[in-house]
């Protein structure tokens, strides 16, 4: 349920609208949007209590939300999150680009990379230290030490980083190392993990599981956000389909369909969505204009050699830097800024 006040209301009458809920023993989450204000009921509401807070002054009205989700909810937060990691903003018009290897293989490889992703004008360097694979004798990433590498070289270029967390043992070593955490497909329902990173303190990028419902999505995210994290990106990274050209299939319509249920920035992985290094470039330039608020993009030196096999989705770096070339030109068509200019290198020294 929320209780929609206009942002006239002074605050004295929204504490006395939160005091009432709070004596029912709900949680409550405070949202201001440019025209109204969202005071946010978690928890089994009363009939009788809807009906007092309907009557009390300031109040514009109240709602009852069917979805099984709420914070994640639109209804609960209308405008959208924007979350600014050391000045780099992500969501809110802003168009943000991550590139790099799928899996750290070396720190001179991860070095390399991070230079040519700078170069480019990208903002994000991404890199595997863990890697969950599907047989269990594949390259599992380097661990730790991939994490420190990755770290170093963000750093030296003055980069963001992401990497893949797969167990809520390793949330707070990843989380003192890289800016963002990512959760892969197979980890979108694992509960223990997500409730984790709800407590983390670090951005989130939860990638879609490959058979999931924009619900059970959804669902997903709102385990990090009741956990007291707001630092959530959703991610459509291909579904499983009947055809097998592909890898999977990049549901473009989950772009504008999350977008108008959620709040939350949307992300597209169109190396993952199609398992195709030609397909990659016009499926980002798709992802942008659905309104995808960032693309995740794998990108190699010498893909045809990279340790995990993902290669043939990985583009080389010329065509990655072709690529953004081309977003600068395509962002302003679709109402999205594409800011290649990066913070200064300190900002990305760990304390």
């Amino acid at each position: 349920m929320i209780v929609i006040t206009s942002n006239t209301t002074p605050e004295e009458q929204i504490r006395n609208i939160v005091s009432e809920i709070e004596k029912e023993g709900l949680q409550v989450h405070i949202s201001r949007g440019a025209d109204r204000t969202v005071i946010g009921l978690i928890g089994s509401v009363n009939p009788k209590l809807a009906e007092h807070l309907r009557q009390m002054k300031g109040v514009e009205n109240v709602v009852k939300i069917s979805k099984s989700y709420k914070l994640a909810s639109r209804d609960f937060h209308p405008d959208d999150t924007v979350i600014d990691i050391k000045g780099t903003k992500i969501g809110g018009g802003n168009l943000v680009v991550m590139g790099g290897p799928c899996a750290v293989e070396s720190a001179e490889q991860i070095d390399e990379i991070a230079g040519l992703v700078k170069a480019a004008g990208g903002q994000v360097l991404r890199g595997g230290a863990f890697k969950p694979r599907t047989g269990p004798y594949s390259f599992q990433g380097i661990g730790v030490e991939g994490l420190i590498m990755m770290a170093e070289a963000g750093q030296k270029h003055g980069l963001l980083t992401i990497t893949e967390v797969m167990t809520p043992e390793y949330v707070d070593i990843c989380a003192e190392y890289a800016d963002i955490l990512q959760v892969g497909t197979r980890n979108m329902q694992n509960f223990d993990l997500l409730r984790k990173l709800g407590t983390c303190g670090k951005p989130v990028l939860l990638k879609r599981g490959f058979s999931a419902t924009y619900d059970e999505f959804l669902n997903a995210a709102e385990y990090i956000l009741a956990g007291g994290n707001p630092n959530v990106m959703l991610c459509e990274r291909g579904i499983r389909t009947f055809e097998t050209y592909t890898r999977n299939t990049l549901d473009l319509s989950a772009i504008p369909v999350l977008q108008q249920l959620s709040h939350l920035p949307v992300i597209s992985d169109p190396s993952h969505g199609t398992g195709r290094r030609e397909l990659v470039e016009p499926m980002s330039k798709a992802s942008v204009a659905a309104g995808a608020d960032g693309l995740i993009v794998e990108m190699h030196t010498d893909p045809d050699n990279s340790m995990t096999g993902d290669g043939v989705q990985s583009l080389f770096p010329d065509q990655f830097a072709a690529l953004l070339k081309d977003l600068e030109q395509l962002a302003p068509l679709v109402g999205k800024t594409f800011n290649t200019a990066k913070a200064p290198a300190e900002q990305f020294q760990r304390v």
